[in-house]
């Protein structure tokens, strides 16, 4: 029985021939120096946020160069795949604004020529490539056991070998292929594998755009191509799919590392161009219990899942800005070169890339989200947490909808200034940080739990309020004017004009104007922090400012 006729009985179907896929796949018709990148995640779970890091390089370098990003969904472990895993991988890109421009959009949709896009409906290609490799001797079928392979695993193992199915260990290899079919007929369950022509003790010399130079020994293993359920393992789709979608880089997790033998001998064995490699670095955490590194973990951490920014609120942006701290050691220097500056303009550079990994800082990144959201307009951050709240705080959504004008305002209070207010640093904070702005809300007695400071006797506190409203509050006043009334407050009441006197001589006052204006912050707004209590006030016009201070004064 002649190979090729061995190729037939396997995959009696296919009558397809790798050329006939060369035509269907063409080159891309693209400038010189274009980048082909792709995400090509498992349909798992949720994003993680190393995966988002290498997205965001993914789309970065092809808008470099007027490339190409496509999302491919890796499926073959259906095992793993879990109910709308694509759709969910799909929302998690939109939710950080990454347009991919070809691939998988949902379970049933994609958009592009080089598809289909899921590896499960690319079952036929696969099997074209694998029947070419057995008709050219370069593969054959395998009818080793799980228990079997386990008892030669157990074998090297005791004999201090190498582990893995190669040489005297690859039992099905010098079968002939009579007893294939004989087997085959008989029913017996089998993968194919790769007849690997490799010498462990040769060299393999690759160039990795992040490492450098990387050195391995040949691959001899014959690896798995074909699983027993039909569908292809990482190694074999990986070359066929990123050839045929004429994929130029192919980023990836270090993990991934030790394969690129056995990827470097598929690409050579079925005649294709290998892609060019960078291997990322580990994102990792310092473990709260141990104080140790470790990889940031889907099941440890809920700040490995980039739906976590989305339910908090942090910003899209900031994320991105973040991440790209992690990804390029210059942008971090760059971004504070040319602040609010679109970072595509800043020019990526694998050499830039750590091997190493990156300490994930999630303190870091609510600060970046502090600044950047300190640099949006009062208009930008409305719109921002009216989108936000529309999702996940109805009640507050309501409000900001009925008073526009005055929300926007509120959110400009000391934003247009040389150091602008950073309370926000996501638009989870927006409501704890304003919510007594809101009559609504301030109103419920719950709400009401007034923070006195160093003034706190009833009776003192409802004096100067009394005083404040009688004499010394006067809606048209300047910011200047209404500070100098406070002032002179102050003093009628026995209290210090200026902090430094009070410093000086103590003894002599009951306090200092900053005590008085305490009193009146916390009258209006319950809060002992809050942002300029001027604008707030004059925010507040006469009325909501004479309700609010009456209430304590009639407690």
């Amino acid at each position: 029985m002649t190979d090729k006729e061995l190729a037939d009985l396997i995959f009696p179907d296919i009558k397809e021939t790798p050329e006939d896929y060369e035509k269907m796949y063409p080159k891309r018709n693209l400038k010189e120096g274009a980048v082909v990148s792709r995400f090509a995640p498992s349909p798992t779970g949720f994003v993680h946020m190393g995966s988002l890091l290498t997205t965001l390089i993914e789309r970065k370098i092809p808008d470099e160069t007027e490339g190409v990003f496509y999302l491919r969904i890796e499926d073959t472990d259906q095992k793993r795949s879990v109910e709308n895993g694509i759709s969910g991988i799909v929302q998690d890109l939109k939710n950080f604004d990454i347009k991919i421009d070809e691939g998988a959009l949902s379970e049933t949709e994609s958009t592009g020529v080089y598809g289909p896009y899921v590896q499960s409906q690319r079952k036929k290609i696969y099997e074209c490539y694998a029947k070419s490799l057995i008709e050219r001797g370069l593969a054959y079928p395998c009818f080793c056991s799980p228990e079997e392979l386990d008892e030669t695993r157990k074998i090297q193992e005791l004999n201090k070998e190498r582990i893995g199915y190669y040489g005297s260990f690859a039992k099905c290899r010098n079968l002939t292929n009579e007893e294939r079919k004989e087997r085959i007929l008989r029913g017996d369950p089998y993968v194919i594998r790769l007849k690997s022509p490799g010498v462990y003790e040769h060299k393999v010399v690759f160039n990795d755009l992040v490492r450098g130079k990387v050195v391995f020994p040949e691959n001899d293993m014959d690896v798995v191509l074909i699983k027993g359920d039909g569908l292809p393992i990482y190694h074999f789709a990986h070359a066929i799919d990123d050839h045929l979608m004429r994929t130029t880089h192919v980023l990836r997790g270090e993990e991934w590392l030790s394969s690129v033998p056995v990827h470097i001998q598929l690409f050579d064995i079925l005649g294709f161009e290998l892609p060019k490699y960078a291997h990322l670095g580990l994102v990792m955490k310092i473990d709260e219990e141990t104080g140790q590194k470790r990889k940031l973990s889907k099941r440890k951490d809920k700040e490995a899942a980039v739906s976590f920014y989305h339910e908090q609120g942090i910003p899209v942006m900031a994320v991105k800005l973040y991440l790209m701290t992690i990804g390029n050691s210059n942008f971090e220097e760059w971004l504070n070169q040319n602040p609010g500056h679109d970072y595509n303009e800043f020019k990526f550079d694998f050499k830039k890339m750590s091997a190493s990994g990156s300490l994930f800082d999630l303190e870091k990144l609510i600060n970046i989200s502090r600044n950047y959201i300190s640099r949006l307009t009062a208009e930008e951050v409305y719109e921002n947490a009216l989108k936000y709240t529309e999702e996940y705080d109805k009640e507050f959504n309501d409000l900001l909808v009925k008073h526009k004008d005055y929300a926007i305002n509120m959110f400009n209070i000391e934003r247009n200034q040389k150091k602008p207010r950073k309370d926000y640093a996501k638009y989870s904070d927006i409501r704890p940080y304003t919510w007594y702005m809101f009559d609504e809300l301030f109103e419920k007695e719950e709400n009401k739990v007034y923070e006195w400071q160093t003034i706190n006797n009833l009776g003192e506190i409802k004096n100067i309020l009394k005083l404040y409203l009688e004499k010394y509050y006067h809606e048209e006043d300047d910011e200047q004017t209404w500070f100098e009334r406070l002032k002179d407050l102050s003093e009628e009441l026995g209290y210090a004009r200026e902090v430094k006197d009070y410093k000086e001589n103590s003894e002599k006052y009951k306090g200092h104007v900053g005590d008085i204006s305490m009193v009146l912050r916390v009258a209006v707004t319950t809060k002992n922090q809050t942002p300029n209590l001027y604008q707030i006030i004059k925010l507040f016009g006469k009325d909501r400012l004479v309700k609010r201070l009456n209430e304590v004064i009639n407690k």
